[in-house]
Formats: structure tokens, C-alpha cells, sequence
């Protein structure tokens, strides 16, 4: 089993778990939990879970929410699991091995009120996976494509449940593609790097049979010129606060 080694988030109310080598969690993960908009008994689902970084950033912003997350890797899993122990969320937060093309009994469809996910940025046809198995599976589609994420996504989540998920701008066309005709409502929220650079990064909110149009929000402006955290990024990223979308 990983050792991992012991990172911090949110200014240190999360302690995260990590392996020494490969993938680690950047702030992308701490940004979609903040902009899942959930409340003290509500279901969540974290799809691709990883190390449980979104799952533990969620749960310490929002006491008595219940979190799934589903992870491929049965390792990454343990470690996730640990770190849950580490922060004393077990009970209300865990991480369940499994594949979210053939999800395990736990996860009954229809049973969530909310799904947040980060999925792997990169088509297989577009990019080559790197030799570390777990950055190729963070980074990379495997036998599950983005369809496949969101289709899964829309199966677990109950009438008019939300997702949330961050992605590449550059494939913004492509989700807005898949999520039509099943969801609705959808808001477009882009990561501005810097004040006036163009966005790579895009937070996407949509409802589960929403028929409201869709919007494009402001976004965030992420970095000052000299590269330090704007104050609202330092707020989300360090303090804890919630991102409305």
C-alpha cells in the first residue's frame, strides 16, 4: 500500500494524502468543490474521486453532507479512505472502488441530489497518456469517454439534481453537445488565468431535466499580474468560501 505523503488544503482545515510520486491534486478539484452548492443531508456523488481532495473540501465546507466517491483505482481508493479517517469525516464520506461503467451495487441510480466530477481533460486520439499510471488515468481518458461520464452522471442523479463539474475550455462545445436534451439550465463559469487571458478552465453547473437557457457567468480571475492568488481566488482556494455559479 502507498505510504503518501500528507498535504494541506483550504489553509489547512484539509489534510490530503498523496502519493510521493505522480499525480497530486492542483487547485482544480478544491474549485469544483466549492462550486457544488450543497446542504447539511443531501447525497453526493464525487465521480473519479482520486485522493478524495473535492470530497474532504466539500465535506469540511459543508457539515452533515453525505459524499460517495467512486474511484477506479483500488489504491488511490485506500489512500482516499485514509485521508477521510485523517480528517475525521468517516461516516458521512467515503470512497467505494469501483468503475463507473460497470458501477458497483452501492451506487443506486437516481439516488443522488447532487454529482461533481473532474474528469481526465484529454481524448485518448489527442494526447499521449504519460508512463505513471495514475497521472495517465487523472489526464487521460481511458474506456470511459467524457460521454460515458456524463451519461453515468445523469443515471445516478434524482429528477432535477445537479452536477457540477471542471473541464477544458476548449471542450466546452463538446459537453454542451452531451449534456442537450438531458439537462438544462446550464451555466458556463470560465477560470480567467489572469485579467485578460483567455480561459482554460471552465466550472459547468447544469440541472437534471432543467429546461431553464443556459448562462454565461462572469467567472473568476484566478492570478494577479505577478502571479499571486487574487483575493477572491485566496477566499475559495485558502479560506474556504463557497463559489456561486
Amino acid at each position: 500500500m502507498t505510504a503518501g505523503t500528507a498535504d494541506a488544503l483550504l489553509g489547512g482545515r484539509v489534510r490530503l494524502l498523496q502519493p510521493p510520486d505522480g499525480y497530486r491534486a492542483a487547485i482544480d478539484p478544491v474549485l469544483l468543490a466549492a462550486a457544488t452548492d450543497a446542504a447539511a443531508g443531501e447525497r453526493v456523488l464525487d465521480v473519479g474521486a482520486g485522493t478524495a481532495a473535492a470530497s474532504l473540501c466539500l465535506a469540511v465546507r459543508v457539515p452533515g453532507v453525505r459524499i460517495v466517491g467512486l474511484e477506479k483505482n483500488a489504491e488511490v481508493a485506500a489512500l482516499a479512505n485514509r485521508s477521510i479517517e485523517l480528517n475525521g469525516m468517516q461516516g458521512l464520506t467515503w470512497v467505494v472502488t469501483g468503475d463507473l461503467l460497470r458501477p458497483p451495487p452501492a451506487l443506486a441510480p437516481g439516488s443522488f441530489d447532487r454529482v461533481m466530477m473532474n474528469p481526465p481533460y484529454l481524448r485518448a486520439d489527442a494526447a499521449t497518456a504519460p508512463p505513471d499510471p495514475w497521472k495517465a488515468a487523472a489526464n487521460v481518458e481511458g474506456e470511459a469517454t467524457l460521454a460515458h461520464w456524463i451519461t453515468f452522471a445523469a443515471a445516478m442523479l434524482k429528477a432535477r439534481g445537479m452536477l457540477t463539474l471542471v473541464h477544458r475550455a476548449d471542450r466546452v462545445d463538446e459537453i454542451l453537445a452531451l449534456l442537450h436534451g438531458r439537462f438544462g439550465g446550464t451555466v458556463l463559469f470560465p477560470l480567467w488565468p489572469k485579467a485578460g487571458e483567455a480561459a482554460r478552465r471552465v466550472l459547468i453547473a447544469a440541472q437534471r431535466g432543467g429546461k431553464a437557457p443556459a448562462r454565461l457567468a462572469a467567472g473568476l480571475v484566478l492570478h494577479e499580474a505577478d502571479g499571486r492568488y487574487t483575493a477572491a481566488a485566496e477566499a475559495i482556494l485558502r479560506d474556504g468560501m463557497p463559489l456561486a455559479l
